[in-house]
């Protein structure tokens, strides 16, 4: 409870004064010190204020350090920058947060001192009256260097470490699904691939592989400047098609990419060999990881990286699973977020995309499998020494005798699990071996095999769900059963398709406002798309270029565009200083 019955402040003061006080001034000046620290202490008090801070507008000013610093160049737009921070969009609040942690901003919220003070003295006495002019002064006094000092300070870093954790579940809610979009970015399959990580003085890191993905051969080719060699790269390049029967070239899309896809196209390849940009994001951190060490132990990082551009064409998602997500590219602030929020959404978008495609259980790597529901890292290499050990798996059930996978275990992962070429075709199905009995009454009923009721979708359409409906199983789970008998183990992911970019554009000088171009999206925030037009530097559609005519309200662009989605879009500015490429949709 406050007292402010002290109607003489320095009589009362000078009670005080002794060997520990030397005066009445000290003695105010350390009550003042007193009740300010318990002014910062208390709950009601520092949540009006940081109601009232909620509210206000953040003010981005920057640093002496920034003007001077090339660094910061990317940070100019905030240079002198406020907005309300109600309305602040995530990928701008971490923005600024990171330029004011790297010493190019500083960052105040706009409340004002008075206004916060009279609340924070209503809040504390509702509405009495101070007993006299001398108190009022002494208090006043009091609340200001509590509200400067203390108060200010700590809520404003409170009420920032509130937005930026809203920013980062939005911004990890972001990096989530553009996750989920690569690794569910569409495969050629198993076909045999060349692969190409592309470069120019150092040479075209070129690969073959069969097509479950293993080495064949590696080598390098020299098509480009300084070198130049050129009819001896194509004749190598004709060769290796022809010699491993390759039926679809991989090129990385990072240094020297336009310009190896020109060169391989004018090698004049047979017609049934595709040829396909790859992303390389990550190439490289796989390429030195212990995974790719183990994987290739005998090759050095160009080769391991060409192998994983090539491996990603044929079946991105068995691929991926073996990079940190954090170095895939599709992130949004992804080092400023919460780092414990972000490995959970990411472990639980990989295993979900997993379970959505389902493992082939005689193909996966352990890689692969530990993202299987049920399996961890040391069933995953259980699984595989028991392949190793006893061949392929011939049915879903000799699962139980893998060590240590018990049927708990069994229960949890045997639905997600294929096993193509096996005696029962359910067992290369999403049907869970649970649901077995299910399939063959439907199958009984109608006077057939299971097999030859599996995979025929006109004797699936005959069958009666409400007939099988009871105990545990439900009508969803019938239906469920029915659609994935129509159509066992289809992959839900699209085909690849084959692009090109214009051959006319090379490098930002050669862009004109009003082009026309074709792109590939690299990447999705909440503040619009980037997008690969075939050159170093990416473009942007914002998102204020992705309404409709006459549309209102915010735009969400993982809505309108997708991760890799080919694309039309116009160029709409180009700044050649900045580097910065402004683009809207075709």
């Amino acid at each position: 409870m406050w007292d402010f019955s002290a109607y003489n402040p320095e009589r009362e003061a000078a009670k005080y004064v002794g060997d520990k006080v030397a005066s009445v001034e000290d003695a105010l000046s350390g009550a003042r010190d007193i009740f300010a620290e318990r002014l910062s202490e208390t709950a009601s008090v520092r949540e009006t204020l940081r109601e009232t801070f909620r509210n206000r507008w953040l003010l981005c000013k920057a640093t002496k350090a920034a003007l001077s610093s090339p660094d910061a160049q990317k940070y100019k737009g905030y240079f002198d920058f406020k907005e309300p921070l109600q309305r602040m969009a995530p990928h701008r609040l971490l923005a600024v947060l990171r330029a004011a942690d790297e010493g190019f901003l500083t960052l105040k919220i706009d409340a004002d001192p008075e206004r916060c003070a009279s609340k924070m003295y209503y809040d504390l006495c509702k509405g009495r009256k101070y007993p006299s002019r001398a108190l009022e002064e002494q208090i006043k006094e009091a609340i200001g260097d509590a509200y400067a000092r203390l108060l200010a300070p700590s809520i404003t870093t409170e009420v920032l470490k509130e937005f930026k954790e809203k920013a980062d579940i939005e911004s990890i809610k972001v990096f989530g699904e553009n996750l989920r979009q690569l690794l569910l970015s569409p495969p050629v399959g198993q076909k045999r691939t060349l692969a190409i990580d592309p470069g120019f003085r150092n040479g075209c890191k070129t690969v073959c592989l069969d097509a479950q993905g293993n080495l064949l051969h590696h080598e390098i080719i020299f098509p480009h400047p300084p070198q130049n060699r050129k009819i001896e790269a194509m004749t190598r390049l004709y060769d290796m098609v022809e010699k491993y029967s390759i039926e679809a070239v991989a090129i990385g899309n990072g240094t020297a990419s336009r310009e190896t896809e020109q060169f391989v196209e004018r090698t004049g390849l047979p017609e049934n060999v595709k040829v396909y940009t790859v992303s390389e994001d990550g190439a490289s951190i796989y390429s030195a990881s212990e995974v790719a060490r183990e994987e290739f132990p005998d090759e050095d990082v160009t080769v391991r990286g060409a192998v994983s551009i090539g491996r990603r064409l044929m079946d991105p998602l068995a691929e991926l699973v073996k990079i940190d997500p954090k170095s895939l590219g599709v992130g949004q602030y992804q080092h400023d977020v919460d780092q414990g929020l972000l490995k959970e959404q990411l472990d639980n978008t990989v295993e979900s995309c997993v379970n959505t495609v389902g493992v082939n259980l005689n193909t996966a790597s352990p890689y692969l499998l530990r993202y299987v529901s049920g399996i961890g890292p040391a069933l995953a290499g259980a699984i595989v020494q028991y392949r190793t050990d006893n061949g392929e798996f011939r049915k879903r059930e000799e699962l139980l005798s893998v060590p240590r996978l018990g049927a708990k275990a069994f229960q949890q992962c045997a639905g997600f699990l294929r096993i193509h070429g096996a005696e029962n075709p359910l067992d290369n199905s999403a049907v869970h071996p649970e649901s077995y009995p299910i399939v063959d009454k439907m199958a009984s009923d109608l006077g057939v095999p299971v097999a030859t009721l599996v995979g025929n979708a006109e004797l699936c359409s005959k069958i009666v769900p409400q007939n099988y409906v009871g105990g545990e199983t439900g009508l969803p789970t019938v239906n469920d059963i029915i659609s994935e008998l129509k159509k066992p183990g289809r992959d839900p992911r699209e085909s690849a398709e084959e692009f090109s970019f214009s051959d006319d554009i090379h490098e930002i000088g050669d862009l004109v406002p009003g082009m026309e171009l074709p792109g590939i999206v690299t990447n999705v925030t909440a503040f619009g798309a980037f997008v690969d037009i075939g050159i170093h530097e990416n473009g942007l559609v914002h998102v204020s270029k992705m309404k409709k005519p006459g549309q209102k309200g915010m735009v969400d662009p993982s809505k309108v565009v997708k991760l890799h989605q080919k694309i039309k879009v116009v160029v709409l500015d180009v700044d050649l200083d900045r580097g910065r490429i402004s683009l809207g949709l075709a």
